[in-house]
């Protein structure tokens, strides 16, 4: 084999790897693992264990909401505030990456976005003492939960 057909080849290994990476991160990263639901919802399919898991975290949020809006009843800013945080990105960090990995990434996007707004929440609470800013804060934040709840469902796969 001379030098140029070697070249040749090295060089389409290269591309082939290349075009592999990419349709790997973009299943990881954008598509994720989901398929059309009955319901014209996207249907994200998890494992059992990582569909209890999201599905935990989701109450955690309810749980926190409760908190979160009972503070804010009684005008307890600091209590707002705690509650707020308790649903902060600190909450995101412990999904296992497998199961972040199959999630879209308009899922994820939203997900973040309103981790990282609980966490505003929490520091403006504390800092403003606004019961009525908190709670505006509270209903945007909330339009994008209702949004995805309005394009995804979780689905678990079936034991084989």
């Amino acid at each position: 084999m001379n030098q140029t057909t070697r070249q040749r080849l090295q060089l389409g290994t290269i591309v082939v790897l290349l075009l592999v990476i990419a349709a790997m991160a973009y299943k990881f990263i954008v598509a994720g693992s989901v398929e059309p639901a009955a319901d014209g919802r996207m249907a994200i399919v998890l494992e059992p264990g990582e569909r209890d898991f999201v599905l935990r975290e989701m109450r955690g949020f309810v749980a926190g909401l409760q908190q979160l809006t009972a503070a804010l009843a009684r005008d307890d800013m600091k209590a707002a505030a705690s509650a707020a945080s308790g649903m902060g990105m600190h909450a995101a960090h412990g999904a296992p990456a497998a199961m972040v990995a199959k999630l879209p990434l308009q899922f994820k996007t939203l997900g973040f976005s309103v981790h990282r707004e609980f966490d505003t929440i929490a520091a403006d609470a504390e800092r403003l003492g606004d019961a009525k800013h908190t709670l505006a804060q509270l209903a945007d934040t909330l339009q994008k939960c209702v949004a995805c709840h309005d394009a995804y469902q979780f689905k678990a796969t079936v034991a084989h």
